[in-house]
């Protein structure tokens, strides 16, 4: 595999894109960004930070206090991304109608040639 192709990989799967927008509002603990995320378990958001940091994106900043306090940024690479995967997500967001619309034409169409053949 090219390795472009898994730096997008990274930046696109579905914790990726939800990591990556999130962290353009600002910093999170790795609590609140859990929090913040909703419904990824404590292991797939350690894997995704760790994969997007050693991809230069996030920057994890652990600070020498008692209780441990790690802070998770996106780095200036990070941001960039984070940008255009904002813009991807908020281009879904806007075009999901047609999209919706689109999946039904197609599923009318399929449901149709199904029966004409006498097939299922």
């Amino acid at each position: 595999m090219c390795p472009y192709r898994l730096v997008l990989e990274h930046v696109t799967s579905r914790w990726g894109v939800l990591v990556l927008i999130e962290l353009l509002d600002r910093p999170y603990r790795f609590s609140e960004l859990r929090r913040a995320i909703g419904r990824v378990s404590e292991k797939m958001l350690t894997q995704t930070l760790q994969t997007l940091e050693r991809d230069g994106l996030v920057h994890r900043d652990a600070k020498p206090v008692i209780p441990p306090r790690v802070d998770y940024s996106l780095t200036e690479l990070g941001r960039e991304a984070a940008e255009q995967v904002r813009a991807l997500a908020g281009w879904t967001k806007d075009r999901m109608d047609d999209v919706e619309k689109s999946r039904q034409a197609y599923d009318e169409a399929r449901a149709s040639a199904t029966r004409a053949s006498g097939t299922s």
